[in-house]
This record gives structure tokens, sequence and C-alpha cells, in this order.
């Protein structure tokens, strides 16, 4: 995982309590990093997911809703980071489908060494999009966050629906339905 997946997620458990927050969890998981990490680094994803358990832990927080809301925050991460990807003339539709075929490509471009989630569209109508995320790290609660980021940045009205394809987590169906 890229690290900065990392060090966005210091960022944003500071914010949402202290930098002691983030140093107790790097003491308390005592990662193989030390906790420290760069942007363009590459470090395991159980060292995010030991970070993620043990905040929920003392938060008293669920997972789910964690992740969710650190997908929400790294939208706009990503957004100020590399706005060249949501060029104005985009729909949230466009978008999404683009996520594969264009953004990731240009994202290996940069990082070649990085894993990317797959994002299937699988069936889409004017007001429907189904996509399935793939991914072995079973973040689908991230990508949900993600995806709730791009309805508001995009400026439409949309609900999104998750549901998981089996139980391991390693395949998410999301529905994206624009209100008419």
């Amino acid at each position: 995982m890229k690290g900065i997946v990392f060090t966005e997620f210091f960022s944003f458990i500071e914010e949402l309590t202290s930098y002691e927050m983030v140093d107790q969890l790097i003491e308390k998981t005592k990662p193989k990093s030390g906790g420290v990490y760069t942007s363009i680094g590459t470090y395991s994803h159980q060292e995010l997911v030991m970070y993620l358990v043990e905040y929920c832990k003392v938060s008293n927080l669920e997972l789910s809703a964690v992740l969710r809301a650190f997908g929400n925050h790294i939208f706009g991460v990503f957004y100020n980071k590399h706005s060249y990807f949501f060029s104005p003339e985009l729909t949230l539709f466009v978008f999404l489908k683009s996520l594969d075929n264009y953004i990731h490509v240009e994202v290996l471009k940069l990082y070649p060494d990085a894993e990317l989630p797959k994002f299937d569209i699988i069936e889409e109508s004017e007001n429907m999009l189904k996509m399935v995320y793939q991914s072995d790290r079973k973040l689908g609660d991230f990508a949900y966050g993600l995806l709730e980021s791009a309805i508001v940045h995009f400026d439409e009205k949309a609900t999104v629906e998750m549901n998981l394809r089996g139980e391991d987590g390693l395949k998410v169906e999301f529905i994206i339905t624009k209100e008419i």
C-alpha cells in the first residue's frame, strides 16, 4: 500500500482526535515500519489494518464507520493532489467509469509498484451505475466513503448501496442511483 494512505490516515486521526492518538496507535501496534512513512513508499496494508483495529478499540467506533469517514477524507486529498483527474466537464458516472481504464493506468505510470483495487462496471443506465470493487485488502467501506465524496464533488443527487459479493469481503457491489 502506498505511503500516502498511511500519512493521510495519520492526518485524519489527528484531525479527529490528536497527535497523541497517532503516537498511541503506533506504540500499541508496534508496526514493522516503526510508524514512519513517506508518501511514495510502499508498506504492508496490514499495518493500516492494525491501526484501524486499535483506533476502533480506543474510540469505541465501528470499523465500517471509520473506513467510510477515512474514504471521505482521502477523496479530498486525491482531489487536491491530482485535480487533473477531475476535469470540470466530467460527470459522476463518466468519472467512475474512468477509474480502471484511465485513472489507475496513470497512477501505475507514476507508481509502478502500486497495488490498486479493480472496479468493474457491470450494468449502467442513464440514472444507475452498478460496479464491483475487488481488492485483496477488503476495504469496501473505504471505497464507499470515496464514492460518497465523489457524489458530493460532482454535485449529484444520488445514493449508494453496498452489497457484499461473498462473505470474505474481496468483492463488493456498489449501486449508485441518481435521483430523478
